[in-house]
């Protein structure tokens, strides 16, 4: 069970850059983790939360092992958690 956090290299709203947050083990884990961080549901899109450069470290802090972001998909792809988003 791990939870992982890419680099904070996407730009988004606020002026921010933000970061991907997911969970190799399952979503139930994931929604755990993210609410004791403080993130809202509503930064849950799919299969990960999208999370503030501004709680990065936090997130380490409180557990979440830093990867790269091919990494964290490739995990997310090999745990079977990957949602990928339906085209119309």
């Amino acid at each position: 069970m791990t939870l992982l956090i890419d680099p904070p290299n996407w730009a988004g709203p606020r002026g921010l850059y933000w970061s991907h947050l997911v969970s190799d083990h399952s979503l139930d884990e994931l929604h755990d983790f993210a609410a004791l961080l403080g993130s809202p549901r509503r930064a849950f899109d799919r299969d990960h939360y999208d999370v503030p450069e501004t709680v990065y470290l936090r997130a380490i802090e409180l557990g979440a092992e830093a990867v790269s972001s091919q990494t964290l998909v490739k995990r997310l792809i090999a745990a079977g958690l990957r949602r990928r988003r339906l085209r119309p």
